[in-house]
């Protein structure tokens, strides 16, 4: 027998040990510690120590009762590693099993097969291969793009609005097929200083281009078409200068932004079909302000029936657009700068309507510079109140589509609605393209008694009188300084 298996003997003649009463912090007999396999053997008996003191408040648990002092009998023989249960009297001696007598040794733990340890090989690898694919799919999600190779194919029309960042040019690009995504462009696009200068306008692109194609493309003075730039002082008629030198009107200027070639065809409008288009058209429905629906009507022509309400600017004109479309775009943009210059049915200049506010501004255009704008409105007015002859020679010039400073006898004794050496009044339409500043002045003229005028320096600037002997004099200033 296993001496440390022997269990005291207790003497012959001694009395069983007294049963000590519970007390707290004991285990329950025959109760094994939780996560514990019970053993077979009868229960080991935890080692002797010496229990701390544990407070308890009185009111939350009785004291335990006070014992008389006793003699702890011997519980184990020397070199005994488990204490006897002899004190439960209840618990039952399982059957002593030998097959667990090397208790201290822990069991063997079986050996996992190859075959299983194969398998998690391959289920680490398939983890990493999943890994690595989607670090691999959220790199291209956030750093990779997609992109097209060479040049392109087929003319495409793109619009740049006015504000668009590179960015929201690349998405547009990329939403009409001419890249194949936004970040191909703007990454090409990266440390080109001309790329920020692109402004808003069409532009002839190509389908599938490469992005480092599309940057070099939209980059390109060629690429941008349909630039339309009206400037002051325009007539709709193509004025011939003393030089012989044609300026271009307003149909010579629609007509050739109109043009770009797509595909091999041109999309030029020709000055002819808008000549057309604004005869045939029903100026409501092209945007012309109600005020001035009915006077323009009553144009000599009615090719002129515009003229004067297509204010200064630049606008973009799409290729293969018709007359109608691109004659609507300007009359409804024009309509309201007009209004943001001033002149509404509500803010007109004295003692006139809108539209013959509109016809006293651009007679201000072509006959005087910025500085005097101010004067020659007022000129304009005094001698409408005092019912004389405007005499302004650009009114004769305007059918003679040419800008000379002065005209001859013959010019001004040409009969015609435009004449204002023979007819009292205002013109039929306006004569030119008026700039807000010659509005303005239209609108409010300073006070003044000026009702004479004449270009007397050659920077443009006139000399104004109230008498007629004052005029003369300034008149022959003007020629001993050579303007005319």
């Amino acid at each position: 027998v296993d001496p440390r298996r022997r269990r005291a003997a207790p003497e012959p003649d001694a009395e069983p040990p007294a049963r000590r009463p519970a007390q707290p912090g004991d285990r329950s007999a025959g109760v094994a510690e939780p996560g514990v396999e019970p053993r077979r053997l009868r229960p080991p008996v935890p080692p002797v120590r010496e229990e701390p003191v544990t407070d308890v408040l009185p009111a939350l648990a009785p004291l335990p009762p006070a014992e008389p002092p006793r003699e702890e009998p011997e519980l184990f023989a020397e070199d005994d590693e488990y204490a006897d249960y002899d004190e439960y009297e209840e618990y039952e001696e399982p059957e002593y099993d030998e097959e667990y007598d090397d208790y201290a040794e822990e069991p063997e733990k079986p050996r996992k097969k190859k075959g299983k340890r194969a398998l998690g090989w391959v289920a680490a690898i398939a983890v990493i291969a999943l890994l690595a694919g989607g670090a691999y799919y959220g790199f291209n999600r956030i750093f990779g793009y997609d992109d097209f190779d060479g040049a392109g194919s087929d003319d495409v029309v793109f619009q740049v609005d006015d504000g668009d960042t590179t960015s929201a040019i690349g998405a547009k690009l990329a939403g009409a097929g001419i890249v194949a995504s936004g970040k191909a462009f703007v990454k090409a696009g990266e440390g080109n200083p001309k790329l920020a200068r692109v402004q808003h306008g069409f532009y002839v692109m190509k389908s599938h281009m490469s992005g480092a194609s599309a940057v070099d493309r939209i980059t390109t003075p060629d690429a941008r078409v349909g630039q339309l730039e009206i400037r002051p002082y325009t007539q709709f008629d193509d004025i011939t200068q003393p030089d012989g030198k044609v300026t271009p009107g307003v149909y010579s200027l629609m007509s050739k932004a109109s043009c770009a070639q797509l595909n091999g065809k041109s999309t030029c409008v020709p000055a002819d079909d808008l000549r057309k288009a604004v005869g045939a058209a029903d100026l409501k429905q092209l945007g012309v302000p109600d005020w001035a629906i009915e006077p323009a009507n009553k144009a000599d022509r009615k090719d002129r029936r515009l003229e004067g309400l297509i204010a200064p600017g630049v606008y973009d004109v799409k290729p293969g657009s018709t007359a109608q479309e691109i004659l609507g775009q300007l009359v409804h943009s024009s309509a309201e700068a007009i209004q943001n210059a001033g002149l509404t049915p509500q803010s007109t200049g004295p003692d006139v309507t809108p539209y013959q506010t509109l016809i006293v501004a651009s007679i201000i255009e072509r006959e005087a510079v910025k500085a005097d704008f101010g004067k020659l409105s007022r000129v304009v007015y005094n001698r409408l109140k005092k019912n004389m002859r405007l005499q302004m020679d650009s009114t004769v010039n305007y059918v003679l589509d040419r800008p000379t400073l002065a005209t001859n006898d013959n010019e001004r004794d040409r009969p015609g609605p435009y004449n204002t050496y023979l007819n009292t009044g205002l013109t039929p339409t306006p004569i030119a393209v008026p700039s807000p500043d010659a509005i303005k002045a239209a609108v409010k003229p300073p006070d003044g008694e000026w009702v004479y005028f004449v270009k007397c320096e050659k920077n443009g600037l006139s000399c104004f009188a109230v008498s007629f002997d004052d005029h003369k004099k300034n008149v022959s200033l003007a020629k001993e300084r050579g303007v005319f």
